[in-house]
């Protein structure tokens, strides 16, 4: 496991420890870093209109296609290193 793998890990526990909650849109940027990273680029079908949650999300994760996996996760791991400040 690279060093990158690793820290990346520690981010995603400790974001479920973070003091306080952060807004909506910066959780967006977490899933959508998250999903990045783990998954790739966004192949599935966008979710319908009535289902507003599954948008956002859909649009957060799809709004970073084409970023490489290694990328993403330094991002992710930047995004809650600032947050756990």
């Amino acid at each position: 496991m690279s060093d990158l793998t690793a820290t990346f890990e520690a981010a995603v526990a400790n974001s479920k420890n973070l003091s306080e909650r952060p807004d909506n849109a910066t959780l967006l940027k977490i899933y959508g870093l998250y999903k990045q990273a783990t998954v790739g680029d966004n192949t599935e079908k966008k979710p319908g209109f009535s289902d507003m949650v599954g948008r956002a999300k859909w649009d957060a994760w799809n709004s970073l296609k084409g970023t490489d996996a290694e990328a993403a996760k330094q991002q992710y791991i930047d995004l809650i290193a600032s947050l756990s400040c």
